[in-house]
């Protein structure tokens, strides 16, 4: 039967103590992240869309690399955008600074809105450890 393991990257603890959810959770092989966003290790809202997509995609790594995987093995890829989808663009060029060799499946949303005023976009991935070594 395969473990269950809490991951919690260094700059993240808060996450977990303060609003009870962990940053990613890995069984067996299989790493399932928590949406990330465009928030900073003391939780302030970066200001701009690039550098809250940015943002967003380096906590992302930061889960994913606390687990031994990088963004070679993420196999699926959610992201939620506040309101519209007006900055895709900008959204697709800064997720191709991260997925370069292999790509994911991928899937976009459009919601009303998030749980902390500002935030533009969440993503959320699942990885499987070792892709990036096959």
């Amino acid at each position: 039967m395969p473990s269950r393991k809490v991951i919690i990257p260094e700059g993240m603890e808060n996450i977990y103590d303060t609003y009870h959810y962990a940053p990613g959770i890995l069984v067996g092989d299989t790493l399932y992240c928590s949406g990330q966003v465009g928030r900073d290790e003391n939780l302030n809202v970066v200001e701009g869309a690039e550098a809250q997509f940015t943002q967003a995609f380096e906590n992302a790594g930061k889960v994913l690399a606390a687990a031994g995987a990088s963004f070679d093995d993420v196999v699926e890829l959610e992201s939620w955008f506040a309101g519209s989808m007006d900055e895709l663009k900008t959204f697709m060029a800064v997720k191709d600074r991260y997925f370069t060799n292999r790509y994911p499946t991928w899937t976009g949303f459009s919601v009303k809105g998030f749980s902390m005023p500002g935030i533009l976009v969440e993503i959320k991935c699942k990885a499987i450890l070792g892709l990036s070594d096959a």
